[in-house]
Parts: structure tokens; sequence; C-alpha cells
């Protein structure tokens, strides 16, 4: 289950396992069409604050952004329950400098796939934060905040989730929900979902798929993830161009996050998006 030499943290096991229980109260609570726009709401924007903040800036910088929108997607990023951007950064740039060898924290290569899909993350020494190898953040103090206290952005959320459910049960009873009801649906089922997503990256992405560039590793391109993976799952061109803030090589390769990217772009809170052929 673990890598050989790691020691499984009991905690971390237990909180993960009484996450995945706490789903089940969604037969208790229900739905309602406020709960369920809820949680669309919530697993897009913590999804591209993810794959588009924690990934393509936080550990590829793949764009340039104001340092208050900076700290906009770190908060919604450690809101998603996947610590700190640092620490997620720190993983990430050692997935690529070792892919698929021995220091790739989450190779289904070297560690098998219950390693690379949830395993690695069971690991005391699991999303640890080296400084060094993300020295360009480690100048703004919001971001050290943010990465050592990353459950103040989850635990704000959930508080939040469950006021504005009593809130509305108060006084618009008519929209059948409630506290409980908008934290299952807004907040735990959304964040398992992000979750698996991430999940399925570091583990069926290096397994099965197609090959378009002979990278030093086992990185593949799969189609069929592209509706829970929105550009994360063309893994072979991220690898042979990671700094890109694109993912698709093919005319037919689509990339959501990229095109949420553009719209950000647009917008005046984005700038020199970095894409094609971009290697360094």
């Amino acid at each position: 289950m673990l890598a050989e030499g790691k020691k499984l943290s009991g905690v971390t096991l237990f909180r993960i396992l009484a996450f995945h229980l706490s789903a089940l109260l969604v037969f208790f609570t229900g739905y309602s069409t406020t709960a369920l726009v809820c949680f669309l709401v919530l697993y897009v924007t913590r999804f591209w604050a993810i794959a588009g903040g924690y990934h393509r800036y936080f550990s590829h910088r793949s764009y340039d952004t104001s340092r208050a929108f900076q700290f906009l997607l770190a908060l919604a990023g450690s809101s998603a329950g996947q610590k700190g951007p640092l620490s997620w950064a720190t993983s990430h740039v050692c997935h690529h400098r070792y892919s698929d060898q021995p220091g790739d924290p989450h190779s289904p290569v070297t560690g098998g796939v219950f390693h690379a899909y949830l395993g690695w993350l069971l690991a005391r020494d699991a999303l640890p934060t080296d400084e060094s190898q993300v020295k360009a953040w480690a100048a703004y103090p919001e971001i050290l905040f943010l990465n050592r206290y990353h459950y103040v952005g989850t635990l704000g959320l959930m508080i939040g989730l469950y006021a504005l459910g009593e809130y509305l049960a108060a006084g618009y009873p008519k929209l059948g929900t409630s506290g409980l009801q908008l934290l299952v649906w807004g907040f735990i089922l959304s964040t398992l979902l992000i979750l698996h997503g991430a999940c399925l990256v570091n583990s069926v992405t290096h397994l099965t798929g197609y090959r378009r560039f002979d990278t030093a590793d086992q990185s593949r391109n799969v189609w069929w993830l592209l509706p829970v993976l929105w550009g994360e799952n063309w893994h072979n061109n991220h690898h042979h161009y990671p700094c890109s803030a694109r993912t698709t090589v093919a005319w037919w390769e689509l990339d959501p996050v990229y095109l949420g990217l553009r719209l950000f772009e647009r917008l005046g809170l984005v700038w020199n998006v970095r894409g094609g052929k971009c290697r360094d």
C-alpha cells in the first residue's frame, strides 16, 4: 500500500475513510436545486483552482497574475482539501523531475496502482513543503500562511455553507435546503470528486492511453477522461511541454482549463500566458 520505507499515518487514514463515509449523509439530506447548483459551482471553481492554480501556476508558472488574484487562487485551492499550494507544488515538481523513477511521489510504475492513486497520501511525510523547490512563492507571507494553515480555507467554506443553508432554510423554506444539505453537496461530494480527479491523473494517465511524444516516463494521453479532468488528461503532452498553459496539441484535443485561463486573460486577471512548445 505504501512505498518501501514509508510509514503509515493513522490520522490521515482515519480522515480519508471518515470523509468518504460522510458522503453517505446524502441519503439523509436528500437534494434540492439549490444544493445541486452549489455542488456544480464549487466543483467547477475549486477544480479550476487546483488544475489552473496549484498545477499550472504554482507548479509550472505558465502565466503571470497579480498578487491579489494569486492569493485567491491559493485560497480556493486550499479549500479543496489538497493541502497548501507550496506543498502541492513541491510534490508536483518532484513528480516531473523523477517521473516514473525512484523519487517520484506517486508513480504507478514504481509503486503500484493503489500507491499512485491514493496510497501515497497515507504516508506520514506526504505532501511536504520544500521551499527550495518553490522559491518564487516563499517571498509572499500570505502564501506561506495559507500553505501552513491550509485548513483555514476548508473550514471557512464548510462553516459558510452550513450557515448559508440554515439561513435559506429559515428565510426561504420553499427552496427545500438546509445547512447540512449544502455542506454535503457543496463541500463533501464536490471535494471527493475533485480528489478522485487528481487520483486519476496520478495513476491512470501513466498506465493507459496513447503517447504522442517519446518522453522518458510512461505519461499518456487518455481521451476518455476529458469529462472529469478538463484537459489534465492530456498528460503525455503536458510532460513534453510542462510549462505550457495549454495541454493540447491536436485540434481535436480540448482543454477547458486553458479556455478558462483565456477568459481570465481577456478580463485582465492574468497575462503572459505561456503556450505552445514551452519546455523550460
